[in-house]
């Protein structure tokens, strides 16, 4: 398969992706393609659908597109790595950023959760899918990240699976080596929780609520507070890295 063509325009539909098949746009893609791209029939484009792989597409339409039909696959469908990311949800264009650098940092699940000190007491779950599309399409992204309703933090805890690891980004911890202390809880096929709390980081008794959880690390992002933004993407770097999918297939 050739690698990814990152001049194309992508485009993700919801629909079933093979050789010959047609696919219907509806009118914001139609708009896109036609008035913001300024493409016109016989114009193609990479369709993909989160499940097909990525595929060849030409537009068809006589005043504007309206279909697709699908030519012949470029990409074979890939799968994300069982990595969560777990976060506070912030207000409105901060929220946009942290769903969508979490998408491009590879996370398969985003999991909004409701502390004491969170800012934003309302998460609009369908904008956050729009940013996860939005995401996946500028970065040549073929598997969809999951939006998970938020849940308020000690109802998430008790449910989650006990044999995950969670990774506790703590603003009161040690500092200490990430890289480490990553490396020292290293283990294999049970997925992985990154947690990182609202600006006004945790309450005492989330705090200790979390500590006792089992399969749990605790780690500092370094020796300076980082906004709830910009840990989330710090503290993904570090895991994908150490523990994910940065470094390739694992012996």
């Amino acid at each position: 398969m050739p690698s990814h063509d990152f001049r194309a325009p992508r485009l993700f539909v919801d629909a079933p992706l093979a050789q010959d098949a047609r696919v219907t746009l509806d009118r914001d893609q139609s708009n896109y393609l036609g008035n913001v791209l300024r493409l016109a029939a016989g114009a193609e484009v990479l369709a993909f659908n989160g499940r097909d792989g990525e595929w060849q597409a030409a537009i068809e339409g006589r005043k504007r597109p309206d279909s697709l039909v699908i030519l012949q696959r470029v990409r074979l469908q890939d799968a994300l790595p069982d990595l969560a990311y777990v976060f506070a949800p912030l207000k409105h264009a901060r929220l946009d950023y942290t769903v969508q650098k979490a998408v491009e940092m590879g996370a398969a699940i985003l999991q909004p959760v409701q502390t004491r000190f969170t800012q934003a007491s309302r998460v609009n779950t369908e904008r956050m899918r729009a940013n996860v599309i939005e995401a996946a399409e500028q970065c040549g992204i073929l598997s969809l990240a999951a939006v998970a309703e938020p849940a308020a933090l000690d109802r998430y805890l008790s449910q989650r699976p006990s044999g995950r690891l969670l990774v506790f980004c703590d603003e009161a911890a040690e500092v200490e080596d990430p890289v480490r202390s990553l490396q020292q809880a290293r283990q294999s096929g049970r997925g992985i929780d990154v947690l990182i709390g609202p600006e006004g980081g945790f309450a005492d008794e989330e705090r200790a609520l979390l500590l006792r959880q089992p399969t749990i690390l605790r780690l500092a992002l370094g020796p300076r507070i980082l906004r709830a933004d910009t840990a989330g993407v710090a503290a993904l770097a570090l895991v994908q890295a150490v523990l994910g999918d940065w470094a390739g297939p694992r012996g």
